[in-house]
């Protein structure tokens, strides 16, 4: 029962390790996620996270409901905007993160699956945002984040009716990149990270961010930060690296400098 991490060549693994419970999260496990990705974001030796879930019935259920149920946080606490942070929750991360989607990616699970930047799932995964049929709406960025990556009805449909959906759906709205076996799961979601980890990070880190900033940002700003962060690259070793690279037919080997 915890958050699992282990990170090799510049890729962390985190595992949500509570099988036994859909893999819920309670105070104590979101305490742990949230710091394992601070770990994410901290550790310059990481340049790429991929988040699952133990066992082969759940990616993440939510929040497990026994644990907050008329324990409300206090007034004081609610101030505390910079207390906890997760990932879908409002930590920054520039660092892409992959999500290997094992089984049910219900309530928070989904609003976790909708703060990740690349997702695999199996066949046999679900999805939704329950939380209306329990009295409260998906917070964490769950009414934020669907609107902005789904279409309007569909988006709707899933916060106001609840429904849960198949992998089918999920793939056809583009909620997912890819439906794998489920033997080819974490292969591929670590094929993924692999690649991405190859790659210069810092212009990875900067093109993540400034898409992401680009919705509350208008074209001109986004034009701006652009120009900004680009000049700002051209001084990188790993550009001249990746300029060497390409004139001696080789792989760049980045280094994030």
């Amino acid at each position: 029962m915890s958050i699992d991490f282990h990170d090799q060549d510049g890729v962390a693994l985190i595992t949500i390790n509570r099988p036994e419970k859909s893999n819920a999260l309670d105070h104590e496990h979101y305490e742990a996620l949230s710091e394992a990705w601070r770990r994410v974001r901290d550790d310059d030796a990481i340049r790429v996270a991929v988040i699952t879930g133990a066992g082969e019935r759940s990616f993440c259920a939510g929040a497990d409901l026994k644990s907050f149920v008329g324990a409300p946080p206090s007034l004081a606490a609610l101030m505390h905007t910079q207390q906890g942070q997760l990932l879908n929750r409002g930590l920054e991360v520039w660092k892409p993160v992959v999500a290997a989607v094992n089984g049910h990616c219900l309530g928070g699970g989904m609003t976790l699956l909708l703060a990740t930047d690349l997702r695999v799932c199996v066949p046999t995964a679900t999805f939704g945002l329950t939380e209306v049929r329990r009295g409260v709406f998906p917070a964490n960025g769950g009414t934020q984040r669907v609107a902005q990556q789904l279409p309007h009805a569909i988006a709707m449909e899933m916060l106001l009716l609840g429904d849960a959906f198949d992998a089918d759906a999920a793939s056809r709205w583009g909620l997912v990149n890819r439906v794998v076996p489920r033997e080819e799961l974490l292969p591929a979601a670590m094929a993924y990270a692999r690649r991405l980890a190859a790659n210069a990070p810092l212009a990875v880190q900067a093109a993540k961010e400034l898409a992401l900033r680009s919705r509350d940002a208008d074209l001109a700003t986004g034009l701006r930060m652009e120009q900004l962060f680009l000049r700002l690259l051209q001084d990188s070793q790993d550009v001249a690296e990746g300029t060497r690279a390409f004139a001696e037919r080789r792989a760049p080997r980045f280094e994030g400098q």
